[in-house]
Formats: structure tokens, sequence, C-alpha cells
């Protein structure tokens, strides 16, 4: 049980911020951050079953930036989950783990009506998604 100071003291932080007590508990604002692809070759309007910047390493740049701002907060730095959302150094490589990857980051995940996930489809480019992906490849495990 949280000593209850300690609740007060986190609850009057996030008043004293203008924040909810919800948010201040709460791992924090997953709102998307817009990612510059800016070097990566555009791929137009149908999305692409299998990454096309696969060991790109303009792609693993930006991915890298891009999962910092908008995959960090749930699913750690590095990809190595803190327990709120899966590790994903974890993800099977190649286009089995393209498959996986594209569903979630597109369409997000929604359980008994919460959110687990934001869908990041129409907030992130297709280029972006991918780019994240080459990062996670990059940092595979087993």
């Amino acid at each position: 049980m949280k000593h209850p100071n300690r609740t007060l003291r986190a609850i009057a932080t996030a008043l004293i911020l203008g924040l909810s007590a919800g948010q201040a508990l709460s791992h924090g604002d997953v709102t998307p951050q817009a990612v510059d692809t800016t070097g990566l070759k555009e791929l137009g309007a149908d999305w692409r079953a299998a990454n096309p910047y696969r060991k790109d390493s303009t792609a693993t740049r930006i991915g890298s930036s891009a999962y910092n701002q908008n995959c960090a907060r749930c699913h750690g730095l590095g990809a190595i989950s803190g327990g709120i959302a899966p590790d994903l150094r974890f993800l099977p490589p190649a286009d089995e783990g393209d498959e996986i990857f594209l569903q979630r980051i597109r369409k997000g995940a929604v359980r008994d009506g919460k959110v687990y996930m934001p869908p990041f489809e129409g907030t992130l480019s297709q280029e972006a998604m991918w780019a994240i992906r080459s990062w996670l490849e990059t940092i595979h495990e087993e």
C-alpha cells in the first residue's frame, strides 16, 4: 500500500502543476509526436507488407529518434519494457515481425474498452512507422 503522505504529495504536486491527479500518477502524456522523415524514400499511399527500409542506416537513425519520442514512455528506453507494455526487442525478425508490428502501430490496441496503445495511423506516416521498425530490428533479441 502506498504511504498516504506520498499519495497526497503527488496529488498536491499535480494540482500545483495544473494537472489532474490521474495524469500525475500515470505513465505520462502519450500524444504522438511528429517525425521528420527527411532522407527516406517516400512510400506513397499503399501500405507495404514488409519493411522497405530494412538495414537502411538513415531509417535506423530516424527510427531511433522516433521511437524515443513516441514509444519509449510505454515500451521503455532501448525497447526494454518496464512492465507497462511489451518488450519490443523480442518482436520476431523480418517479415513475420513486420506484420505484427504494422498491425499494432497502425490500429493500436483496445481491450475491454480500455486503450492499451493508441493508434498511430493518421498521425505517423508509413515512412516513420517503418523507420521505427528498422531501428527495432537493430536491437532484436531472441
